[in-house]
């Protein structure tokens, strides 16, 4: 599970649109389902319009994780960071993701720790 963990990751970290879309069309369902406080999105399309959105708002910010991933079934546990290279992140959240059929990523339940003001 540690490996879909990266695999997220670098989804969100990926700048390139067309590289970023290539990404999600293997990690995620064609009909994931993605919900945390600020967002609630269907689909790899607003998926990747979500992604997109955060990179905008958050230029140059990169995804870390933040210990190691608890995993059980097709469910995995995993908290992250959100911030500029080499700096105190301003964001830190955990996310639960789960596996479909098919191995790839069908539902993220995110939940935000720490943002800025």
């Amino acid at each position: 599970m540690s490996d879909m963990v990266e695999r997220y990751l670098a989804v969100w970290n990926e700048t390139d649109p067309a590289a970023r879309r290539s990404a999600i069309d293997d990690v995620f369902t064609d009909d994931v389902r993605y919900v945390d406080p600020l967002a609630a999105v269907t689909g790899r399309d607003a998926q990747d319009g979500l992604i997109g959105a955060v990179h905008r708002q958050f230029p140059g910010f990169v995804f870390t994780p933040a210990g190691p991933a608890d995993a059980h079934h097709d469910l995995v546990r995993f908290t992250w960071r959100l911030g500029p290279p080499g700096e105190e992140p301003p964001v830190l959240g955990f996310d639960v993701a789960e596996r479909g059929p098919d191995g790839r990523i069908r539902l993220v339940l995110g939940f935000l720790d720490r943002v800025p003001a």
